[in-house]
């Protein structure tokens, strides 16, 4: 099978004729062989009942139907893991998302050998105060962490090569960061590709302005996890060691301080009545807490099953 398209909806009833019928021409313009897979993910309207009536006229439109709302990162787990296209596209269910795109998206993983393609919405059609502005700011910080360069890397328009998707486990909110989960995997060939972005025509948008914020902290999550995941002990080890050595140089300051006044016969305050003291005993604790807790941390990372799971590309 050519493609698997991929598309997480919450309550788009009304959407859903329209652009599987837009698909459907795309494909069959190309002569693609495809596969659609609808993820229903705790819609409330008729979109069920909508997407089990499109299914019984087109034996290539497949659902799949949550008992409620998980978020979309659930849904393109789903998806992916039933996906059985050598292509896998994702695309959101709101019409904003031109499934003209398609073939082109293809073109540059099969043709020009990227692992993942992103799309960019370069000329939008939202709300330049609550969603323009605060993108480009989300982008710029997510570019400067993950260092891909991708404008726009939460667009739900993106396409993959099969073994991304059956490689990478998107959890909690991390459907935002699938380039980079995908970068470490090893799939480091990741491509953009400017795409039409179109106005909703029905319903209203499912995300507020705390994504942005949620997304900050869901990729501080996943950049110390990548990073120091399976080696928790060189970020907490190094940290408490600073902290404890930090401590113990003021420490060191303060009793030779003491010991040079009362030798000199110059008036001096008690140790104890130093606010140094105190700083130096704060990091001393917090020292050996940290120290403590990347032990912990390696202990259990040396525990867990996944310990020794490698990527491999390919064998003789």
């Amino acid at each position: 099978m050519d493609i698997t398209v991929v598309v997480p909806l919450l309550n788009e009833a009304e959407s859903l004729p329209e652009l599987c019928s837009r698909i459907k021409a795309v494909m069959e313009n190309h002569s693609f062989s495809y596969e659609i897979l609808m993820i229903d993910d705790g819609s409330t309207d008729s979109s069920w009942e909508c997407l089990c009536g499109l299914a019984k006229s087109d034996p290539c439109i497949h659902g799949i139907r949550f008992r409620r709302n998980y978020g979309k990162s659930a849904a393109l787990y789903c998806g992916f893991e039933k996906a059985r296209g050598e292509v896998v596209v994702t695309m959101d269910a709101d019409l904003q998302d031109a499934p003209e795109e398609i073939p082109e998206l293809y073109r540059m993983v099969t043709e020009e050998d990227y692992d993942l393609v992103s799309g960019w919405k370069r000329r939008r059609k939202d709300n330049a105060l609550t969603k323009n502005l605060p993108s480009k700011l989300y982008n710029a910080t997510a570019r400067l962490i993950t260092g891909i360069k991708l404008h726009d890397m939460n667009c739900g328009l993106k396409a993959y090569r099969k073994d991304v998707v059956k490689s990478v486990e998107v959890y909690g909110e991390m459907h935002r960061y699938i380039p980079y989960l995908a970068k470490n995997a090893g799939f480091t060939r990741i491509g953009e590709k400017e795409v039409h972005h179109e106005k909703r025509k029905y319903g209203k948008s499912k995300f507020g302005v705390e994504r942005f914020v949620n997304g900050f902290l869901d990729l501080q999550s996943l950049w110390f996890l990548s990073t120091f995941g399976k080696k928790p002990m060189h970020f907490f080890g190094f940290s408490g060691l600073v902290m404890f050595l930090a401590g113990f140089v003021m420490t060191v300051w303060i009793i030779a301080a003491k010991l040079v006044h009362q030798a000199s016969g110059v008036r001096f305050r008690a140790v104890t009545e130093q606010p140094l003291f105190y700083l130096a005993l704060l990091c001393v604790v917090l020292g050996v807490m940290l120290f403590l807790a990347g032990l912990l941390g390696e202990m259990i990372a040396r525990s867990a099953p996944e310990r020794n799971s490698y990527n491999i590309k390919e064998e003789l």
